[in-house]
């Protein structure tokens, strides 16, 4: 029996009763697209969620089974014709079986340490970097995969994933304000993730440069902490909740035109702080005016206008869309306005671009063997492109399309948009 209510708002039978069951979201789901099996779509897993939730049916190691399998992608979104919230829930459905639901004691102890330990503390974030980069510089990484001891463990295909681990980390630039080029025209925070720190360092500083360019002022808040993305995908909500309180305390200090981020998971949780804090907590209305000024860096820089000088870039560019920008945050041209602006890129549409890669954060990695399903069929299209680089605009992306270049050998390299700016300014 549950010992607890799940903290924060939970939906109510309407939210679960706006879907018709008309099936226009059958052909957006990835799952489905792969299966073709009724409880792996949007509308199976919702009269699944609904039955547990609204009807106190009990969770079994089926429905469990059949909501970890969603990438929490949110395309059913953009397809449904009624509006219905999936990702609302699915995160409330995933929330109900962390608190219900008994896992193995290894997988207790996991999502533990990662998400009330690791996310959270930066310093426990180098340090685990650091110890990954160890692995990765000293030898040890090949000798591994050479002798196929991580094939034995079957840990070859999770590893393939791991990022490659920065020289230096962009954490050494919290609490740093850089000051805009030329006329100041926008004052901004840059949120700068947490995992992102210790892998994408480049990709981070690539970010300021651009603000900087075309006149932002960039604060980078010290004590800024992970999103709470990952927690709150994940049914963790305790944990999402507290990361949340501290990022609001940071960057709810002073006034900015805009809180910039370059990572589309964690810009779609901020976007949504509020949906953490029922109406009535004390969090609620500095969360909602948070979640009001949060910025995806092309969303802003769309708006905007570039006034920096862009260089020509003679290259074939294809795009593929964040889920999370393009679903959750209903970005889709902000992006594509960006690449077109670079002089000489040659831009070609990424069939089916608004099917997940397989990344959805840590889904790669809790389900590997369907990740790998569709980022095979994903580099398919982008080698149908012949494309020289694929674009995207968020981190996890980056990871998965990078490892796919290399597992189906593309020969493609995989920029953030951000990046191909930064690259056209310095060209």
């Amino acid at each position: 029996m549950p010992t607890s209510p799940i903290p924060g708002p939970a939906p109510v039978y309407e939210d679960y009763a706006r879907c018709v069951h008309c099936g226009l979201c059958l052909n957006a789901c990835p799952t489905y697209r792969l299966w073709s099996l009724e409880a792996d779509s949007p509308r199976g897993r919702i009269r699944q969620m609904m039955n547990v939730s609204q009807n106190g049916t009990p969770i079994t190691d089926s429905f469990v089974d059949h909501i970890d399998k969603c990438l929490d992608c949110r395309a059913c979104e953009t397809a449904c014709p009624s509006g219905v919230e999936y990702g609302k829930l699915v995160e409330d459905a995933r929330a109900r079986i962390e608190r219900d639901h008994e896992r193995s004691w290894l997988a207790r102890t996991t999502r533990n340490f990662v998400f009330h330990h690791l996310l959270p503390d930066p310093h426990r974030i180098t340090d685990f970097a650091r110890v990954i980069r160890l692995y990765q510089r000293s030898g040890l990484q090949a000798i591994a995969r050479g002798i196929g001891v991580l094939k034995l463990l079957g840990l070859a295909e999770r590893e393939a994933l791991l990022p490659r681990i920065d020289d230096r980390f962009f954490y050494s630039r919290f609490g740093w304000t850089y000051p805009a080029a030329g006329p100041r025209r926008a004052r901004v925070a840059f949120f700068a993730g947490c995992v992102a720190n210790v892998t994408f360092s480049q990709l981070n500083e690539a970010t300021v440069r651009v603000l900087t360019a075309n006149g932002c002022e960039v604060v980078v808040p010290a004590g800024q902490r992970c999103c709470g993305a990952l927690a709150a995908h994940s049914g963790v909500r305790d944990a999402a909740r507290d990361l949340a309180r501290k990022n609001l305390a940071i960057f709810l200090r002073e006034d900015f035109d805009a809180i910039i981020t370059n990572a589309a998971g964690c810009g779609s949780t901020l976007k949504e702080y509020d949906h953490l804090f029922s109406p009535h907590e004390e969090e609620f209305a500095p969360a909602r005016s948070f979640s009001e000024n949060v910025r995806d860096i092309t969303e802003f820089l769309a708006t905007l206008g570039l006034t920096a000088k862009l260089n020509p870039l003679p290259l074939r560019v294809t795009y593929q869309d964040s889920c999370h920008l393009l679903h959750g945050q209903k970005i889709r041209e902000a992006p594509r306005t960006l690449l077109r602006a670079i002089p000489n890129l040659d831009f070609v549409e990424l069939p089916y671009s608004e099917i997940c890669c397989g990344s959805a954060g840590i889904y790669n990695v809790t389900q590997t063997e369907t990740s790998l399903e569709l980022l095979a069929e994903k580099m398919h299209h982008a080698q149908s492109t012949r494309a020289q680089i694929i674009a995207t605009a968020n981190p996890g992306c980056l990871l998965q399309l990078r490892a796919g270049a290399a597992l189906h050998r593309t020969n493609q390299e995989v920029l953030h948009v951000v990046e191909l700016l930064d690259r056209s300014m310095r060209a």
